[in-house]
């Protein structure tokens, strides 16, 4: 009787760490397909990608006047915003230990992972990238410029600031030599990841969006169906 009883209970404890990350994979679709946010439509001059990483979405935004000025008080030896070839800006969100220790699948820890999982603090990175060459993928995006300026709004509330109002840089490098982290607002968590951050963004900007979308591939679903990329 106890050994059925202990079968029983391992299997109801099997069958919850199967079904709990289903159950999150498809409200992950869900969310992503409910749209949310914004009437703006997409189309103007303004040309904002998604780029991939193995792990999570960044934005890429055009290191324009209107970027460079908005992002002047980042302007550091460490993120020199004219170097020459320097063409898009980086822009990602992030727990804190898991985004400045992963690079790819390979950096992963338990630690990070756990911390990531059950919560932990965020942080912004900011990096310099020149021309695309098509190599990595993206998703692009099309806006006029109150669209964009409303984006950026939204990236930049999310810095955490000092006393005076400006922003704090990690004492911590950076992925390569012209990238930086800075504190950011809110925690990260489960239901609050780097890509839910992504689609909160484009829908503070005025933009359709899914609802919730916590993994990449619901990034990629929410911009194909509802910004049709």
């Amino acid at each position: 009787m106890a050994r059925t009883a202990g079968i029983r209970a391992a299997r109801r404890v099997a069958l919850a760490l199967i079904a709990g990350p289903v159950f999150y994979l498809l409200a992950s679709v869900i969310g992503a397909l409910i749209p949310s946010g914004g009437s703006v439509r997409a189309g103007g001059p303004v040309t904002i990608h998604l780029v991939t990483g193995p792990i999570h979405y960044d934005f890429l935004l055009p290191l324009d006047a209107q970027t460079r000025a908005r992002f002047a008080a980042m302007n550091d030896p460490g993120l020199p915003l004219e170097a020459p070839g320097a063409e898009w800006l980086v822009a990602g969100w992030g727990a804190r230990d898991f985004y400045t220790t992963t690079g790819t699948y390979r950096d992963l820890s338990p630690r990070a992972v756990w911390r990531a999982a059950t919560g932990d603090a965020s942080v912004i990175r900011l990096g310099l990238a020149g021309p695309l060459t098509g190599e990595v993928p993206v998703r692009s995006i099309a806006m006029d410029r109150v669209t964009y300026d409303r984006l950026l709004d939204a990236i930049l509330a999310d810095f955490a600031r000092d006393a005076a109002g400006r922003p704090i840089a990690l004492d911590h490098p950076g992925f390569s030599d012209v990238d930086m982290f800075f504190e950011a607002r809110g925690r990260f968590h489960l239901f609050r990841t780097c890509n839910t951050w992504i689609g909160r963004v484009l829908r503070d900007a005025g933009l359709r969006f899914g609802a919730w979308t916590p993994l990449p591939l619901s990034v990629g679903l929410a911009q194909r169906v509802h910004l049709g990329g």
